[in-house]
C-alpha cells in the first residue's frame, strides 16, 4: 500500500473524529486530513492538501528552525510529539491553541514514509485558565490581607490588628457601618488562624427571633417545641475546634444575651428542651453596625456580655474616611468584573472617576460594588463614562444627568449626536446631559467628525 493509499484509508476511519487529523510526507507536504482539520484551521482540503505543512506556522516549528534556510518538518527529527501544546494560524489570521500529538509512518521494512499528527483545540481550556490566573493575581496583590483591599493607614492598623487577633485565641469584636466589609474581615481571621482547618460557621443574630436565635445556637432536641420532629445541633456545637461568626450582636435579645454569656463563661451548652451540658471550644468573633456602648446605656446591651466579647476590638472606618483606597478597590472591582462578565470594557474615564471620588459612599464597599456592578450592564462600549453610573451617585454634587435614548448598536457617537440635537446644539448644555466635562465632549465630537451648527451632521 503506498501513502496516497494508506492516507485515504486513515481518511475514511477518522473522517468523524471531534480532533484535527494530517498525514505529511517526507518532505512535510499535506496529503491528507480530515473534515475536523478543515474546521479548526478554517482551510478547505483542497487549500491544503500538496502544500507545505509550514502554511499552519506551527510555533514549534518555527522555533526549531529559527536562523536557519533549510525547511523541514520538526517530527522527522524528534520522532513523536506527545500531548504538547502549540499555536497555530488559522486561515483568517487568528490564533488556535492546540494540543498536538503526532508519529511517523512506517512501512514493514521500518522506511519512514510520512508522519500523522492529531490537534485538539484547548483554545478555551486556556482562556479559563487565564481567567482563573487573573483572578488570583487580583486576590494575591499585596495591597491588602486575604483578599481585603485597602493601603490606607486606617486600613493598615485594621489589617495588624487582624494578624495579631488571628494569632491568639481570645474573642472579637468587629465594629463598622453596614457594607464595610465586617464579614471579610471575621472571615481573614479565621483564614489566618491557628483554628483555619476547623469549622467556620456564621450567624446573622439580626434575622433571626428569640426562639429562633437560641435553637440555631445551641440546637433543640426532639419535642422541644411545635415542630422540633427531630434532634438538631446548634452552631455553637457545628463549630466546635473552629470559630462562631456572630453577625449584627448588637441585635440579640437581653434574654439570650444571658444564656450566651453563660455559654462564653462555662464554655458548654444546652440544647433547648434538654438539661445535659455539652462541652465546646468555639472561638467567638462578633460584629455590629450599632455602638454597644449606649446600648449598654439604654440597658439594652449586657455590661458582662460586652466585656466578654470586647476583648479585641477592631474598628472598620467607612470608605469615606479612606478615599485614598478608593482607585485601588475600583481597579480590584474593574477587573474582577471584567472576569466575570466578558465584556470588552478598557478604562473608566476622568469624569467618572471624579464622580466616584466626589461621592460620601453611605453603603461604603457594598454600594461601590453595586456601583460597578449597573456600570457594566450600562455600558455598551470600552469607556465606562458618567452616564454608565447610578444617578445618586454623579446627582451627589449638585451634576444634573439625563439618560440618553442609545440608538440600535448604543455606540458612543451615538449619544453624542442625541445629546447635541436634544441640547440644539447646544455644547454646555450636551455636556451636562451626558454627565460630562465640556473638554470631554470636545474630544469626542472630534474623535467622531461631528460638525456642530444649527443642524448636527457628521463627516
Amino acid at each position: 500500500m503506498n501513502l496516497n493509499e494508506q492516507s485515504s484509508y486513515v481518511k475514511s476511519v477518522v473522517d468523524t473524529m471531534m480532533d484535527g487529523l494530517m498525514v505529511v510526507d517526507t518532505n512535510g507536504t499535506i496529503v491528507s486530513l480530515n473534515r475536523a482539520m478543515e474546521i479548526l484551521t478554517g482551510y478547505s482540503k483542497k487549500e491544503l492538501i500538496g502544500k507545505d505543512c509550514s502554511i499552519l506556522a506551527c510555533d514549534i516549528c518555527f522555533r526549531s528552525f529559527h536562523g536557519t534556510t533549510a525547511k523541514h518538518c520538526l517530527l522527522f527529527k524528534r520522532g513523536e510529539f506527545f500531548r504538547e501544546r502549540c499555536k497555530l494560524r488559522r486561515k483568517d489570521g487568528t490564533s488556535l491553541l492546540v494540543l498536538k500529538n503526532a508519529t511517523l509512518l512506517k512501512d514493514g521494512n521500518g522506511q519512514v514514509l510520512g508522519g500523522v499528527e492529531t490537534l485538539t483545540d484547548i483554545t478555551e481550556i486556556v482562556e479559563k485558565d487565564r481567567k482563573l490566573e487573573h483572578l488570583q493575581r487580583i486576590f494575591t496583590k499585596k495591597d491588602g490581607l486575604a483578599g481585603i483591599k485597602g493601603k490606607s493607614a486606617s486600613m493598615q492598623r485594621v489589617f495588624e490588628l487582624v494578624k495579631n487577633a488571628a494569632n491568639c485565641d481570645f474573642p472579637v469584636m468587629i465594629y463598622g457601618e453596614s457594607g464595610t466589609g465586617k464579614e471579610q474581615v471575621a472571615s481573614a481571621i479565621h483564614k489566618l488562624g491557628k483554628r483555619r482547618k476547623k469549622p467556620y460557621i456564621k450567624v446573622n443574630c439580626s434575622a433571626l427571633n428569640e426562639s429562633l436565635l437560641e435553637s440555631e445556637l445551641f440546637g433543640h432536641v426532639k419535642g422541644a417545641f411545635t415542630g422540633a420532629d427531630r434532634m438538631r445541633k446548634g452552631r455553637f456545637e457545628a463549630a466546635h475546634g473552629g470559630d462562631l461568626f456572630l453577625d449584627e450582636v448588637g441585635d440579640i435579645p437581653l434574654s439570650s444575651q444571658v444564656k450566651l454569656l453563660r455559654v462564653l463563661q462555662e464554655k458548654e451548652i444546652e440544647r433547648v428542651g434538654d438539661q445535659t451540658p455539652i462541652k465546646i471550644d468555639v472561638r467567638v468573633i462578633s460584629a455590629t453596625h450599632r455602638n454597644l456602648q449606649e446600648l449598654q446605656e439604654m440597658g439594652m446591651f449586657r455590661d458582662d456580655l460586652f466585656y466578654r466579647l470586647n476583648v479585641v476590638p477592631i474598628h472598620i472606618p467607612p470608605l469615606r474616611d479612606r478615599k485614598e483606597d478608593l482607585p485601588l478597590l475600583v481597579d480590584t472591582f474593574f477587573n474582577e468584573l471584567r472576569v466575570k462578565t466578558g465584556k470588552p470594557i478598557k478604562v473608566i474615564s476622568r469624569e467618572a472617576m471624579e464622580a466616584l471620588w466626589a461621592y460620601h459612599w453611605p453603603g461604603n464597599i457594598r454600594e461601590l460594588i453595586n456601583a460597578m456592578e449597573y456600570a457594566f450592564v450600562t455600558c455598551g462600549g470600552e469607556i465606562i463614562d458618567i452616564c454608565h453610573l447610578p444617578d445618586i451617585v454623579v446627582c451627589s454634587e449638585g451634576r444634573r444627568i439625563l439618560r440618553v435614548p442609545l440608538d440600535e448598536g448604543g455606540s458612543t457617537k451615538n449619544r453624542v449626536i442625541s445629546a447635541l440635537k436634544q441640547a440644539h446644539g447646544n455644547k454646555n448644555e450636551a455636556a451636562k446631559i451626558l454627565g460630562i466635562s465640556r473638554q470631554a465632549l470636545w474630544k469626542r465630537i472630534k474623535k467622531y467628525g461631528i460638525e456642530v451648527r444649527k443642524t448636527i451632521s457628521t463627516s
